[in-house]
């Protein structure tokens, strides 16, 4: 857009189209009519073009105004929507968001999201829900949840709700560091170990199966099935020994310090998009707003997420 155009420029030709007359746009503006006149004139000058007719009946649009006017109205509404958001947050203390989160955005990306949010908007009281896909989205849907983050589900589990993809991630397979086959290369060689398998209300299970079938085997017959992260993790490091599948942003912590080892099998068809979930028919609040703009800061600056890719 041209720079020298001016929000005054804007207001003065709407004010002016609305009211149909120089003098009565100017008082509605507490300005003069020569000084409204000459914003007109400078706004028609930056254009190139005219905007408006002017005889004593009053002024009339040219063609040209008429579809300025419908950007120019545009702009003013968008402006001062942006006011009135920024004048709710301020007014928002006790004001309660609530968000739900798959395991491996609560482990990872909500807490930076976080800390960016608050900065912004310190009262507002954030409630974090954690669950399985299924459990967050019916809750979501039934308005007990304001946004839900976390992995891209099957067609059947997003009906009336939209999703705004944020990164990638892959699921893992995970042992303790002295796992008697964590060097393991193929799903056949741990076929007969213990696995905890993600459940079927889980997002990653549709993704584990794929890559099953793709290998040509069957379900793993010795499994536990859980996506709890501390429950994933008591185990895979207690006595049993289980090979763990879990979405890697739950156990990245444990992979970078060592805690927890990654089996180098080839998991690319696990590969899914993570993303912002919210209601389809609903226009976001500015709360819900702010806190999906921190979101999409921290997935795009955070170094953890990208090693998810």
């Amino acid at each position: 857009m041209d720079r020298r155009i001016k929000f005054r420029h804007l207001e003065a030709f709407v004010a002016i189209a609305r009211a149909k007359r120089m003098k009565r746009a100017a008082e509605q503006l507490n300005l003069t009519q020569p000084a409204i006149s000459k914003t007109l004139k400078d706004l028609e000058d930056i254009l190139g073009v005219t905007l408006m007719n002017r005889d004593r009946a009053g002024v009339r649009l040219t063609p040209e105004g008429q579809v300025f006017l419908q950007y120019a109205e545009q702009s003013n509404a968008a402006l001062q929507q942006g006011i009135n958001s920024i004048a709710s947050l301020s007014q928002a203390g006790g004001a309660v968001l609530k968000v739900g989160a798959l395991p491996s955005v609560a482990a990872q990306v909500l807490p930076k999201a976080i800390e960016q949010f608050r900065a912004v908007s310190p009262s507002t009281i954030l409630q974090i829900e954690e669950g399985s896909h299924d459990f967050l989205t019916d809750r979501l849907r039934s308005g007990d949840l304001d946004l839900v983050i976390g992995r891209l589900g099957a067609a059947d589990t997003m009906q009336r709700l939209s999703f705004t993809a944020l990164y990638a991630e892959m699921v893992v397979a995970v042992v303790a560091p002295d796992h008697p086959r964590r060097d393991a290369t193929r799903l056949e060689q741990i076929q007969d170990n213990l696995i905890i398998y993600p459940p079927e209300a889980s997002a990653i299970r549709p993704l584990v199966a794929r890559l099953m079938i793709s290998r040509g085997l069957a379900l793993f017959r010795d499994r536990i099935e859980c996506v709890s992260g501390a429950f994933g993790r008591a185990m895979t490091l207690g006595r049993l020994q289980p090979v763990w599948f879990i979405s890697r942003g739950v156990v990245a912590d444990d992979l970078d310090a060592g805690r927890l080892v990654a089996l180098d099998i080839d998991m690319g068809p696990t590969e899914g998009a993570v993303g912002i979930m919210a209601r389809s028919e609903e226009n976001p609040s500015p709360l819900v707003g702010l806190f999906r703009m921190a979101l999409a800061e921290t997935a795009k600056s955070s170094d953890a997420v990208s090693a998810g890719f």
